[in-house]
Parts: structure tokens; sequence; C-alpha cells
């Protein structure tokens, strides 16, 4: 019997063929490409220069060629988007290293009249512009090995949380009450507790539809739902629109985990949660709200959390999205929130 992927403790995986590597339409690597170029450039420079002046002067002139060619080199990597994506991860980092080496030549052509009638560096470019790319691209592998071990963290914690034996004994002894009184309420328990250890089980991808992570939320929820009856006010408001964006696998369940945790359980009266998607333009908005419950009412002591899975969605977040992704979560009057804006696309 082959052993499920979630029980593997390998932490070392190459991305998978159809995985791209680097994204060269994705704003952040734009923005390291030109950061790091300029950089480099400015650096060089400075073996070169004798005073401030005359290195501020030569690298605005080593931009003006240098920054075309890197735009250029994304461009191409992104027009070639789909073509790379269905190559294996050194045929990739082979067309890296070779729109590089043009986007050198680029350069050196736009900048060959500063050369004062010597014959322009072609070689020199190109093996500068191949390097400047493999650099690049050796640290967008380095950043694509580093979604294996969160999305592998994120599994074995979500299977851990099910079968907590707390949860566990809770959902079986609320399906054993059930039976016989309102059978179609308990096999509807065991359906989504099933559905809960499929979807943890389940081999899972770089991302997931927030449709999918959407209704695994709900398969959780009606669980507690019947644990805790009116005591648990739920309000869905949700955009179709937005159910198409991309998230890390296992998103929304820790979260609305966390808010029945720390929102319904401590709370005697009834108790909020909110989940809300919204698509505003290009950008998706994620929003989780739990009320809390005021100190003279608690059940008991509020168990500090530790902000795990906080901690956890943020980093899958941003290594899904990087800079496009932006993740904030607080209390404000009574009440705690998530919320999380990525791109639609």
């Amino acid at each position: 019997m082959t052993k499920p992927q979630i029980l593997s403790t390998s932490t070392r995986r190459a991305p998978a063929p159809g995985t791209l590597i680097f994204d060269a339409c994705h704003a952040g690597v734009v923005l390291r490409a030109v950061l790091f170029v300029e950089l480099v450039s400015g650096v060089v420079l400075l073996f070169l220069a004798g005073n401030p002046a005359q290195w501020l002067q030569q690298l605005a002139m080593l931009t003006g060629g240098v920054l075309p060619a890197t735009l250029a080199w994304l461009l191409a990597a992104c027009s070639l988007k789909r073509v790379l994506q269905a190559a294996r991860m050194p045929l990739q980092i082979c067309a890296g290293v070779v729109l590089g080496a043009l986007a050198g030549l680029l350069a050196c052509a736009l900048l060959a009249h500063v050369t004062d009638g010597s014959e322009p560096p072609w070689l020199a470019s190109a093996a500068s512009g191949a390097l400047l790319s493999a650099l690049l691209v050796a640290a967008l592998v380095l950043r694509a090995h580093a979604r294996t071990p969160a999305a592998t963290t994120a599994r074995l914690a979500e299977l851990q949380a099910r079968i907590r034996p707390h949860f566990l004994f809770n959902s079986l002894n609320s399906a054993i009450a059930l039976v016989r009184e309102e059978p179609a309420k308990a096999e509807a328990l065991l359906e989504d507790l099933s559905e809960l250890f499929r979807h943890a089980l389940l081999e899972q991808g770089d991302s997931a539809s927030l449709a999918e992570e959407v209704q695994l939320a709900r398969h959780y929820l009606a669980i507690e739902q019947i644990r805790f009856g009116e005591r648990m006010q739920l309000v869905w408001k949700l955009d179709e629109r937005a159910g198409s964006a991309r998230v890390p696998p296992l998103l929304l369940q820790p979260l609305v985990e966390n808010a029945v945790k720390h929102g319904v359980e401590p709370s005697p009266l009834a108790a909020l949660i909110e989940v809300r998607t919204e698509q505003r333009g290009a950008r998706v908005l994620i929003t989780i709200t739990n009320s809390l419950a005021p100190r003279a009412h608690a059940l008991g002591p509020a168990a500090p959390g530790h902000g795990i899975a906080l901690k956890n969605v943020r980093a899958r977040l941003k290594l899904l999205h990087d800079v496009e992704c932006d993740f904030s979560a607080g209390a404000q009057g009574g009440r705690y929130q998530v919320r999380i804006a990525l791109p639609a696309s």
C-alpha cells in the first residue's frame, strides 16, 4: 500500500511538471528582478567611479540600457508563461538563462553609443545577462522549494486537528445522539466528518479555488453547529465572482476553527461567526469575523492562543501571492477579524 503524501516527512522535493518556477507576470518577480539588476549595476560601478557624482552619472547612463533589457527579459518570460509551465524545471532554468543572455545583448546594443568608437563588449554583455538571470532564477527555485514544506506542514496540522480526540468524540457522540431521533441529521454530520478526513488525506497542489475552501469550511462549521446549536450563529456573505480566486490549500478551515475556539466556546451567549468574500475589481477580499465573549460572562478564562494558525496562513499566502497579498488580524470593538486581500485571478 502506498503511503499517502501527508505522512511523508520529506521536506525537499522539486516542483512537479506544470509548476512555473519563475512567473515573470508576477508583480513580486518583476520588482525583485529590477531591484536586483540595479543593485548589481550600482555595486559594479563603485569600482569604476572616482566620486559619488561620477557614480550617479554612470549609474543613470547604465540604467538606460540595463532597465529596458531587464523589462524585455520579463516581458519575454511572461509571454512564454504557458510554454514554460509545461516544461520541466531544467528546461525552465535554461530558458531563463538564454533569455538573460539575449537581454544582455540588447543592453549592449542600447549602450553602444557610449563605447567611444570601440567595439561593444557583446560577449561580456551576453555572459553578464546570463549570469544575472541564472542567479535570479536560482533564487526563485529556492522559493518554489519552500512551498512544499509549508504545504506539508499545513496538511499535517489539518490531519492532527481532525483527529483531535475532543473534536472526534464530540462529533461521534452528537451523531449517536441523533441516530434515533433525527437520523437525517446524523447522516449529514457523518458525511461532513468523512469529507473533512477525505480532504485532509487528499494530495494537495500548490493552490485551490476559494470556492473549494469555502465548501470545506462549511463542512467543519456544520459539525460544530450541531454541537453548539443556537449558541453559534453563522452568517455567510459570499460573492460568486470571488470563488475562482486561487488560495493556498486548507486556508479557511483553521481560521474558522479559531473563530469557534475563541469566539463560541468561551461564550454562554449567542456568538456570531461571519464569513464574507467579495471581489472588488482585480482584488478579492476575504474576512472572517467572530464575536468575543465579555469577560464577565465568559464560561472560563480565555485560553491564550499561540498564533500558529495565523502564522501558517500568512506564510503560505506570501509564498503563493508574494507582495500581491495583504493579511491582517486583530480584535476591535468586541470582535476579532481576519482580513485577506489577494489577486482575483
